[in-house]
């Protein structure tokens, strides 16, 4: 768009990252209750940011121009840090964001390497879609032969060493780190306020269980399932809400009801005291 220069207008994740920033401020100064003044700054600059746009293609918009290329298949996808790891987009609360993430995801394409592999495997997770971040999983685990070229011609698709390094030359910690983190996302999320079990759990993962996996607000997860069905589930820690696509019968929770998600479906959500 434009000359090239060193800055951008209106670049999204950096509304969003600012948004993070003082949002977190703000809440810390309330619960120490210092810094009133400096707060009330923050919170009228907070108000001035320019919000989050759909562009014409249904897409999330990059910048504030509605300047996207729907045949643009780069594997940066900075404009989607307030799904992940942020969660100012959700499946709950901004449900025309959330699918204007879904969209732009699409329009990039699955192929990557390295960190923007295992930032895509979070990606699909939030959006609450197993299979998919199942698929960019399998992608990232595809075994890169010894001798085979990543870049050029006769390149392969292989995204991860014989030692398992993760395959950018030289290799990348950050898809390694991000896949591990990515399989946590599909199993279990907490980021905006509420326990989500097997949010993202793919059909090719019909048994199996967790144990200690940490949730945001000091809980402390395990959990069972068999043919996609939660049969043992405990959260130590302090009273909390729980989500789930399937129902939960029993343990120690109570008030079920459901709620819509952005894609339609109904999720259950419970008290566990």
């Amino acid at each position: 768009m434009g000359k090239s220069n060193p800055l951008t207008a209106g670049c999204t994740m950096d509304n969003q990252i600012v948004h993070d920033v003082f949002t977190s401020v703000i809440k810390a100064s309330e619960i120490l209750g210092i810094d009133e003044q400096y707060r009330d700054s923050l919170a009228t600059a907070l108000a001035k940011l320019p919000p989050m746009k759909v562009g014409q293609y249904g897409q999330l918009q990059e910048w504030m121009q509605d300047a996207d290329d729907p045949n643009d298949k780069h594997r940066h996808v900075s404009h989607l840090y307030g799904l992940y790891p942020s969660s100012q987009i959700n499946a709950f609360d901004t449900p025309e964001l959330f699918n204007a993430s879904k969209v732009t995801l699409e329009q990039r394409g699955d192929m990557a390497t390295g960190w923007s592999l295992g930032w895509k495997i979070n990606l699909w997770a939030r959006l609450l879609d197993g299979d998919h971040a199942f698929k960019i999983l399998s992608d990232m685990l595809t075994l890169l032969p010894a001798d085979a070229p990543m870049w050029g011609p006769g390149r392969s698709d292989g995204r991860t060493y014989p030692n398992l390094f993760d395959a950018h030359p030289p290799f990348q910690i950050d898809g390694n780190f991000g896949a591990a983190a990515g399989i946590a996302e599909m199993l279990l999320q907490s980021q905006d306020g509420v326990i989500f079990v097997l949010p993202a759990l793919p059909q090719a993962w019909k048994n199996g269980e967790f144990n200690g996996f940490n949730a945001r607000g000091g809980c402390s997860v395990d959990c069972k399932w068999q043919d996609g069905e939660v049969v043992s589930l405990k959260i130590n820690g302090p009273s909390c809400k729980v989500r789930s696509f399937k129902p939960l019968k029993g343990f120690g929770l109570s008030g079920e009801r459901t709620v819509k998600c952005a894609d339609g479906r109904d999720v259950f959500e419970y008290d566990h005291i």
